[in-house]
């Protein structure tokens, strides 16, 4: 029997990359482990990628092996114990909400109110319209009508508290997370329904930044009026904003079957604004 994994694809492309440019199989698995990945995914993924590509140069067979099953990292809070409240370096995050499949865990009080004043004045003078990504650029889109702006990681004290506390309740690397992005949503802004993922069939580029994105953390900073949940389409879920709450959600490959669709629904009345930070397989660069 033929084996089967879903360790991210991205990790082959990488792996084939290296190989290409002369990197030895013991340089590669040292650095997967040097990264935390255990020594079966490093076996699988350069074993595989070595196969894949014998077979595309004609040279080898691929032999038939026994099935394993390889589970992707990725990042989560531990909830093992069943928590109520988790405190992150003195904030006291409640645990309000969880769901399996998808991955779904909705938080309480993860900002304080202070946190969430600041991140907006901060991010107020730098708001220009929202854009989607296109084949070869960013470019506008009717699909998504906010505004927004990207903080560098660590850009200031405020950010780089904020990204260490996300980084310790979900055992992630630090450097593996893109920059905080804020969005403004005002009357009748929205994002239609989206995967957070890059499919790799498109999108090559993103790809080098750090490999797949493989979760997000949603932070509420002010809470409209009326309108502006964040949906989740396939399991006709509606999470309503609330100021300083969370709701973090992984996808372990960039595929619909992991029901990570979802959007943000029109505003009615007032202003949403929300703080965004996207989680990589490996260091963002």
């Amino acid at each position: 029997m033929h084996t089967t994994t879903t360790l991210p694809p991205a990790l082959y492309t990488w792996v084939a990359e290296q190989r290409r440019a002369g990197q030895s199989i013991e340089r590669l698995r040292k650095a997967m482990l040097d990264k935390g990945w255990s020594e079966q995914d490093a076996e699988v993924a350069l074993g595989e990628s070595d196969q894949r590509a014998d077979k595309a140069h004609g040279t080898h067979e691929i032999h038939e092996t026994t099935d394993v099953a390889v589970t992707v990292k990725l990042p989560a809070p531990d909830l093992s114990a069943a928590p109520q409240y988790i405190t992150v370096e003195h904030q006291r995050i409640k645990v309000l909400q969880t769901l399996e499949h998808p991955r779904i865990v909705v938080f309480a009080d993860f900002l304080s109110d202070e946190e969430c004043e600041l991140l907006i004045a901060s991010a107020r003078p730098r708001l220009e319209r929202s854009t989607v990504l296109g084949k070869e650029e960013s470019v506008l889109s009717k699909k998504r009508t906010s505004e927004g702006m990207f903080f560098r990681r660590q850009e200031t004290e405020l950010v780089g508290r904020i990204e260490q506390r996300i980084s310790t309740l979900l055992n992630w690397p630090l450097e593996f997370g893109e920059g905080i992005q804020v969005l403004r949503y005002g009357p009748g802004a929205e994002f239609a329904p989206h995967h957070d993922y890059f499919d790799p069939r498109y999108f090559e580029k993103p790809l080098l930044r750090g490999g797949q994105r493989v979760a997000t953390l949603i932070m509420y900073l002010h809470e409209p009026e009326q309108g502006g949940a964040t949906v989740f389409p396939e399991i006709n879920l509606s999470i309503f904003p609330a100021k300083g709450s969370a709701i973090f959600f992984s996808y372990h490959k960039p595929d619909p079957s992991t029901l990570s669709l979802h959007g943000g629904a029109p505003v009615i009345a007032g202003e949403k604004w929300i703080a965004t930070k996207w989680l990589r397989e490996g260091e963002f660069i």
